[in-house]
């Protein structure tokens, strides 16, 4: 499922799920997305899915509705494409073509951490490993593109692999290095997001037959125990170790 994540002046402020045929944005109340701001019309522009594909059509608005630094009138949103009303923006994220297409760093989002300290707990189930901070979280629903498999490291056994198990297992990361030490955080919702906006964003998806990792933003790849991730969706073993935006994590998975 597609989702746009919502910002305002480069700072996040919530993720919409696109499971409706059309949804309204604009400064009236009654839309789907409302923004409140005077360089917003009171109904601005509405997204349509049509076709496999979702489309951004301007509603004959009064300052125009821009697309990666481009006015519109209607057009079809890609992977990573940057939606502009006012100080508002717009990232219309599609994991299921990310794969198709090389992620830029989109220059509407600050390049700075995003955390959401509320989902970042201390850890104390695993004292071996080096602690440090979560780069950041962020929920929603999502659906990954086609997914390989993770050949570098050993795969887990019929007893404890995501395939036969999530039901009693949940996912963890806990981080590696940096300054937050002895943090983690529970990969219990169906999409995490992880990175540094504008520099390097992933997210970690919970499937019914185990968790994925996916690039989404940024000119250089996740890495998975040493190697890139590539673009497509790669499925995650118990204790691989993930660098992102200069963070090391460790995943892991426990009984729920």
């Amino acid at each position: 499922m597609a989702t746009l994540i919502l910002s305002l002046e480069n700072v996040f402020i919530s993720e919409y799920p696109l499971n409706k045929a059309s949804v309204h944005i604009g400064r009236k109340s009654a839309n789907d997305i409302h923004l409140d701001n005077l360089a917003v019309s009171g109904d601005h522009a509405m997204i349509v899915k049509s076709g496999g594909g979702f489309y951004i059509e301007d509603l004959a608005s009064t300052n125009g509705t821009l697309v990666n630094d481009e006015f519109i009138k209607k057009q079809l949103l890609k992977n990573g494409d940057v939606i502009a009303f006012g100080k508002y923006q717009l990232k219309y994220v599609d994991d299921a073509t990310s794969g198709a297409e090389t992620e830029q760093a989109s220059p509407a989002f600050e390049k700075t951490m995003m955390i959401h300290p509320s989902m970042i707990k201390s850890s104390k189930a695993k004292p071996e490993v080096a602690p440090a901070s979560i780069a950041q979280s962020m929920t929603g629903s999502e659906t990954p593109p086609a997914e390989k498999t993770n050949t570098s490291s050993p795969a887990l056994t019929s007893t404890a692999s995501p395939t036969n198990s999530l039901s009693s297992l949940v996912g963890k990361i806990q981080v590696l290095n940096g300054s937050g030490s002895g943090r983690e955080l529970v990969l219990n919702k169906t999409l995490t997001t992880l990175g540094k906006v504008g520099i390097q964003v992933a997210v970690i998806t919970k499937r019914p037959h185990g968790y994925f990792i996916t690039h989404v933003e940024g000119l250089t790849l996740p890495i998975v125990n040493g190697t890139s991730v590539g673009l497509q969706a790669l499925a995650l073993n118990d204790h691989d170790v993930i660098e992102l935006a200069g963070v090391k994590m460790e995943f892991y998975l426990i009984k729920s």
